[in-house]
């Protein structure tokens, strides 16, 4: 890979956050001094102050003027960077400054290093399965598709309640879940949402899916791990004042009515991630779940 290859280069993140915007300057003057041009997605309104050296581009159409994507923050910023690069075959690079950090793994300590190295064309480069969701109505109208990294959540609309979700597998009815809802994940997902409820964690180049039930009301009713070649279909069954609504990666789909169908299938093009060489999957789990520490509590 040439030293140049990413020669224009997006950034995106929440910019009116200060542990933001100190790391987005640091990215700013570093790219800038290495004769990189720099763009910044942004919604709305002006690039701040900070950024001014860098020209303003609708997020929209970021991707699209963009050889390499910088997301800074957390994973949600990571999450809402993929929307904007999907489709494009644009690499995307995480910063965290967010909490847990699964999908950004370069710590602003270590950016100007792993960054360097990764401009010079040495990086790992890590395709990464989309999910890709639809609701069909049953007056046969559709909404979506949409995409989603981590995925796909069928959920209600208020506490309380109980939903049936009647799922099938290519075709193939598997069960009637009653509970909270259900998740469809990816192996990337699988440390998200999906874990909490007692998902598996699945090494990202698996090529798997995992379907999970929140708080199932029925307790055999486990997370089940799919090939990612399943066509996913559920639907919910009627009850009184219930309402269920699909989530793509925090972001709503629709809601889902009692008559209505949402598939969800692998999508035809994965995402790239780059990581530095010494990416290690393993690493991250040992630092992010704490394996491996004593965490009981001791006087003095």
């Amino acid at each position: 890979m040439s030293e140049r290859a990413f020669q224009t280069i997006g950034l995106v993140g929440r910019f009116d956050d200060p542990a933001v915007i100190e790391p987005a300057t640091s990215l700013l003057a570093m790219l800038r001094a290495d004769g990189r041009r720099v763009l910044v997605g942004l919604a709305e309104g002006a690039v701040p102050e900070a950024l001014a050296a860098a020209r303003r581009v609708d997020e929209d159409a970021l991707a699209a003027q963009c050889d390499l994507v910088i997301a800074v923050g957390g994973d949600g910023t990571m999450l809402y960077a993929v929307r904007l690069v999907a489709g494009h075959g644009v690499p995307l690079i995480g910063v965290n400054r967010g909490r847990l950090g699964f999908l950004t793994d370069i710590s602003p300590e270590d950016m100007a290093t792993h960054l360097a190295a990764i401009l010079d064309g040495r990086y790992l480069a890590e395709p990464r399965r989309l999910l890709e969701a639809e609701i069909v109505r049953s007056d046969g109208t559709r909404t979506g598709p949409m995409s989603a990294l981590n995925d796909v959540v069928l959920t209600k609309h208020l506490t309380g309640r109980m939903l049936d979700v009647i799922t099938r597998i290519d075709g193939r009815y598997l069960n009637t879940h009653g509970g909270d809802g259900l998740i469809i994940a990816t192996a990337t997902g699988s440390t998200a949402y999906a874990l909490s409820c007692g998902g598996p964690i699945i090494q990202p180049n698996v090529d798997a899916l995992v379907l999970a039930p929140i708080c199932p009301h029925t307790l055999s009713d486990r997370p089940l791990v799919l090939p990612a070649s399943s066509l996913i279909e559920t639907s919910v069954e009627p009850r009184f004042d219930v309402r269920a609504q699909v989530i793509c990666d925090g972001w709503p789909l629709g809601d889902l009515a009692p008559g209505d169908r949402l598939q969800v299938r692998a999508a035809d093009q994965p995402i790239t991630l780059l990581h530095p060489e010494n990416h290690d999957f393993y690493e991250i789990l040992r630092s992010k779940l704490h394996w491996g520490r004593d965490n009981r509590w001791r006087r003095g």
